[in-house]
């Protein structure tokens, strides 16, 4: 046990040992749960529990329920630690399975032989049988009696109780027919029969199905730790040392002892110990390992770099903006592993199912040997029946049958550079049919840049229609320049955070005209511009509709510049209450953003592009990537508006988006898909993050979901398929228990090997 007093406010994840079922792993969440103010959900697959624990309760008490639950619990440190225990347990398994093969196979032929060759019986054979089969249900089967004992003492039963009573009652039953000379028909693999004396062949029994059983509960916990190393393969990315700069000198450290802020090198071949920002060098990083991003990525000074990527080429100074457990390596990891600890509803359902489903059995292996009795049937048929019974309903199969397709499927995921937070994720994908696209920052890069910039000269009045306005755009109209234009735009956006400040920021410096002047009384107007006092003088930078409201006149001319202006988004500029000019800017599309689209419609879905821009640049950017519905001038405030809007028109809503205006409609969706290189809101609001800079990771995602999801049903269909199907046969005498013990086996083992074909997803090639 694990003392530890601290109360904790975050969840803490406990290891789990002794579990051998699902129905064990329901027992010690309902022991976690009853404690006052506790939430718990254990994974069988996994052997961990997660649980939320209230201020007043400690670790302690959390480890102290476990215990009294019949199982061993300790707090979760390293993964480490979980594989040199796993690896110990298989061990084990290992060394009784060798013993039980090792003595079942000679006591198998020499009892069959001897029993179904008489002459061949010598003075003790009976009493060498027993001596072999001994070692078998004493050493090999003790994982088995020593759960069934602990159930016991505590009430309540699972599939190693079913187990332990059909060895033992095969075992004594052998015993019995040797001790009482008894006769009667033999038992081989449901064939022939035997003389008198031969019922020692129930020795064969015993220790068949024990070895068959340690063989799948062997080969399954191997099956399992490869499903497990799965959600530790992010972590072991991580470098251990760090060539840190101190005093200008570089000193190779334990990653640990590295600080935010501390400089460190990183040389060609080496893997980045940090997050960080990039000083000097120029390089090309893979990135695969972390974000499935095939391609390097060409960075230099200035560029935000992740830890745990592979520096190809240059050597790099990086300044640390992230270590230990604030790296998005370390973040992702610990998204992964939580989302396997949350239960899909249809896994609840089957806990359920799991924790009345051994207590039945028993009932039901009782009533069919009083069936057989009752019917006239001879003892030992209705004895072989009912052990039967008892060894093919074994619920294995169900217990794994969805955490370990979770398991694998998540951590494929991250693989491929997509974090899925758990089971409801998967769950919405599959009832998803409309995919709503945030256009800046997801299917463009959201970098913009000045395309075209517009003087207007003063208005005049038309002759033709007295009072009527017009603009003309010009060069220098009324003592204004495009450069003028610039300065006074970019000195309002130089405090703005919107995507379009840095373009107009930019295309001032390119002109080379000096400093920008100091902006006085900044307002940013979300969703429509921002405005400032420059050099004493209003400057207002926005949509037409910002400059209408606040009184400044828009004529017709300005509305026809901004559509032609289209696909670049145009935005006006006023001074001192005057339109003075415009300048249009805009976001290149991500280069895979088409095809990505296209494989989306390949799976069924519609697409919508959401965005703030004026409907013929949204249309224009629809047209270019192949999105055929567009909502354009949405602002920030009514994106969650739309999203229900379409929920309301009874669709299933997948929304994308990366900014913090997002956060708000990715709740709000059915399932929320952010960009991880976005806003924290974001990503935080989300069911699902795509870490790759590639927009093929969202139908990656959805069919990955689908994929999993498939594997799930089909590992649930065998599973209780398997059990309808097997326990009126074992109950009607059909079944021998060494065939129920290795079939039992068997569909634990095909249930996780089914899980882990998920290993080997690949992601359509794209167009």
């Amino acid at each position: 046990m694990t003392a530890v007093s601290a109360e904790c406010a975050e969840p803490v994840e406990l290891t789990v040992s002794g579990m051998t079922c699902a129905a064990c792993a329901s027992r010690v969440e309902r022991a976690l749960n009853a404690l006052d103010g506790v939430r718990a959900s254990v994974n069988y697959a996994t052997e961990r529990a997660l649980v939320h624990l209230p201020p007043g309760t400690g670790v302690r008490d959390a480890v102290a329920a476990v215990d009294r639950a019949g199982y061993r619990a300790r707090v979760r440190h390293r993964a480490e630690d979980d594989r040199a225990q796993h690896a110990a347990a298989v061990t084990d398994l290992r060394r009784r399975l060798v013993v039980a093969a090792v003595l079942a196979v000679p006591l198998g032929n020499l009892s069959i032989t001897l029993a179904l060759v008489p002459g061949l019986r010598f003075p003790g054979w009976e009493a060498l049988c027993v001596l072999l089969a001994v070692p078998v249900v004493a050493y090999s089967a003790w994982p088995f009696h020593r759960a069934a004992l602990r159930n016991l003492r505590h009430g309540s039963s699972s599939m190693d109780t079913l187990v332990s009573l059909g060895v033992l009652a095969s075992f004594g039953w052998a015993l019995w027919s040797l001790a009482t000379g008894s006769g009667g028909p033999g038992y081989w693999l449901g064939f022939g029969a035997t003389a008198a004396g031969a019922d020692a062949v129930y020795l064969d029994v015993a220790a068949g199905v024990t070895t068959f059983l340690l063989a799948g509960r062997y080969f399954e916990s191997r099956s399992r730790r490869g499903a497990v190393d799965l959600l530790t393969a992010l972590a072991r990315l991580a470098a251990k040392d760090a060539r840190v700069v101190r005093d200008g000198v570089e000193h190779l450290v334990p990653v640990a002892e590295l600080r935010v802020g501390e400089l460190f090198v990183v040389r060609p071949g080496e893997a980045l110990p940090a997050d960080g920002e990039i000083v000097t060098g120029c390089s090309a990083l893979d990135t695969a390992a972390v974000t499935g991003e095939s391609v390097p990525v060409e960075v230099g000074p200035g560029d935000r770099v992740i830890g745990a990527t592979v520096n190809r080429t240059g050597r790099l100074v990086v300044r640390a903006t992230g270590v230990g457990a604030n790296t998005q390596l370390a973040q992702m990891s610990a998204l992964v592993e939580q989302a396997t600890q949350r239960k899909a509803e249809v896994q609840r359902l089957v806990d359920r199912v799991c924790a009345v489903f051994v207590p039945a059995v028993l009932v039901l292996a009782g009533a069919t040997l009083a069936g057989w009795l009752a019917l006239g049937h001879p003892l030992r048929a209705g004895f072989t029946a009912a052990v039967a019974v008892l060894i093919i309903a074994c619920p294995c199969a169900l217990g794994l049958a969805t955490p370990t397709a979770l398991v694998v499927g998540v951590a494929r995921a991250a693989r491929l550079g997509v974090l899925i937070k758990g089971p409801h994720a998967l769950d919405a994908s599959r009832a998803v049919d409309t995919v709503v696209l945030d256009k800046t920052g997801t299917v463009t890069t959201g970098r913009m840049s000045v395309t075209r910039t517009a003087v207007f000269a003063e208005p005049a009045e038309s002759p033709e229609v007295p009072g009527a306005c017009e603009l003309s755009e010009v060069s220098g109209a009324a003592g204004v320049s495009d450069v003028d234009v610039l300065r006074w735009a970019a000195a309002v956006e130089a405090a703005s955070e919107h995507p379009v400040a840095p373009a107009v920021v930019a295309a001032h410096a390119a002109t080379g005209t000096g400093a920008l002047p100091t902006v006085d009384s900044f307002e940013a107007l979300v969703g429509a511009g921002a405005r400032g006092r420059v050099d004493g003088v209003d400057v207002v930078v926005g949509t037409a509709e910002l400059l209408t409201g606040l009184g400044v006149p828009v004529p017709p001319a300005a509305h026809r510049w901004l559509r032609e202006s289209a696909p670049a988004t145009g935005v006006l500029v006023a001074r001192d209450g005057r339109l003075v000019g415009g300048i249009a800017v805009r976001d290149t599309v991500k280069p895979t953003a088409a095809a990505a689209i296209a494989r989306l419609h390949r799976l069924g879905l519609r697409t919508v592009l959401l965005t703030g821009d004026n409907a013929a640049s949204a249309r224009a950017v629809a047209e270019e990537i192949g999105v055929t519905d567009v909502l354009a001038e949405v602002r920030p405030t009514e994106k969650v508006a739309a999203v229900a809007e379409l929920r309301a028109r009874g669709h299933r809503v997948a929304m994308v988006g990366d900014g913090v205006n997002d956060g708000p409609a990715l709740a709000a969706a059915d399932l929320g898909i952010a960009v991880a290189r976005g806003s924290d809101v974001a990503v935080h609001a989300a069911d699902v993050v795509l870490v790759r800079d590639d927009l093929h990771a969202l139908p990656d995602a959805i069919a990955l979901a689908n994929r999993t999801l498939g594997i799930i049903r089909g590992n649930l269909a065998w599973a209780f398929g398997y059990n309808a199907a097997a326990i009126p046969l074992a109950a009607l005498g059909l079944l021998n228990p060494l065939i129920a013990g290795a079939a039992m086996s068997l569909s634990s083992v095909l249930v996780v090997s089914n899980s882990l074909r998920l290993r080997n997803f690949r992601p359509t090639t794209p167009d």
